[in-house]
């Protein structure tokens, strides 16, 4: 099998994925998983699409990941994993990714400060006189 690649993104962080037959290793930006994510919360996320589709040992998994944060970056990992299974075989592997929510992109971006206040929606305190 050819590397499979597929590209994941929430919030600023975006993660390209190269998806390829192998033994199960998980590399992210030169370190492996562990080292690179330190809470076992970060790694069951990166894992929930090959746990789910059974699939943990039968590839190994390139990942570039930048921008964001932490979490940002592990739920973007895991939605290009899912888009990689998906084009390897989406006819096993696509029902079971989209009805646990794998497959869609959350959209939901930090919304920018306007001029003139403090935050996005945050106003200064009104003053009657």
């Amino acid at each position: 099998m050819e590397v499979i690649n597929a590209l994941g993104r929430r919030k600023s962080a975006v993660a390209r994925v190269y998806l390829s037959t192998g033994k199960g290793s998980i590399t992210v930006n030169g370190r492996t998983l562990d080292e690179y994510f330190k809470e076992d919360t970060l790694k069951y996320i990166v894992n929930q699409p090959l746990n789910v589709t059974e699939t943990a040992a039968n590839f190994d998994i390139k990942i570039n990941v930048d921008g964001g944060g932490i979490k940002g970056q592990a739920e973007a990992i895991r939605l290009g994993i899912a888009r990689a299974l998906c084009k390897v075989d989406a006819e096993s592997y696509r029902p079971v990714l989209k009805s646990n929510g794998f497959l869609t992109r959350d959209a939901r971006e930090v919304e920018r400060k306007k001029p003139g206040q403090p935050g996005a929606r945050r106003r200064f305190q009104f003053s009657k006189r």
